[in-house]
């Protein structure tokens, strides 16, 4: 049976994601690793250099524990994916690839939304990536939320929602496409109502995940 191992910067996204794993991917097993505090030490510069060697710790934790496939659930860190994949010898997979892929389908105006500024850079690197794979060259623009992580933080996602709301409708007056940067964000979406289409990651992530694990003829 296939086992794949999530790794999360948040415990807020460990239910969502473990969720469609289960509906999407119903024959494989799942298991979550987190450390909750890469997010905040990406901002400090003497623990950010830590990162990637902590990541690789999970992967490789991951890996003995008999995962077949590794994804990571978090923006703020999926450009390691490739060096963990070649360090590792085991596939891992970003969660918000396909998110970028279908944001430069659509328009060439991109608006991504963070509640993080550690968030914003890795997201807009990664759409620039799959532009460039697409032939491609879109106009970015990067907003971060002032308020909404310290307000989900608290427990007040009604806070978070209200902000990242109004947020997404000042981005769609000149947007072609919305990319919301972290997965924790998605429910936001449901509160407003706007013209163009407002991205998150979870399940075009799962689904291509998916895609990926499913049998080759």
């Amino acid at each position: 049976m296939t086992r794949i191992a999530f790794l999360h910067t948040g415990a807020v996204v460990i239910a969502p994601v473990s969720t469609l794993a289960t509906e999407l991917i119903p024959d494989a097993v799942t298991v979550n690793y987190l450390d909750d505090k890469i997010v905040a030490d990406l901002g400090d510069r003497e623990r950010a250099e830590s990162v990637h060697d902590r990541l690789r710790d999970l992967v490789r934790a991951a890996k003995s524990g008999g995962a077949d496939a590794v994804m990571l659930t978090c923006s703020s860190i999926s450009g390691h994916a490739s060096a963990l994949a070649d360090e590792e010898g085991i596939p891992v997979y970003r969660i918000d690839e396909a998110m970028a892929d279908a944001a430069v389908r659509v328009g060439s105006r991109i608006a991504v939304i963070a509640t993080l500024p550690t968030t914003c850079a890795p997201t807009a690197a990664l759409i620039r990536e799959r532009a460039e794979l697409a032939g491609v060259d879109p106009q970015i623009v990067s907003t971060v939320v002032d308020g909404a992580f310290a307000a989900v933080s608290a427990g007040d996602r009604d806070t978070h929602d209200r902000l990242v709301g109004a947020a997404i409708e000042r981005a769609a007056q000149d947007a072609d496409v919305i990319v919301l940067a972290q997965a924790s964000m998605a429910g936001a979406a449901a509160s407003v109502q706007v013209g163009v289409p407002v991205l998150s990651s979870l399940r075009p992530g799962i689904e291509r995940l998916r895609e990926r694990l499913a049998p080759r003829d």
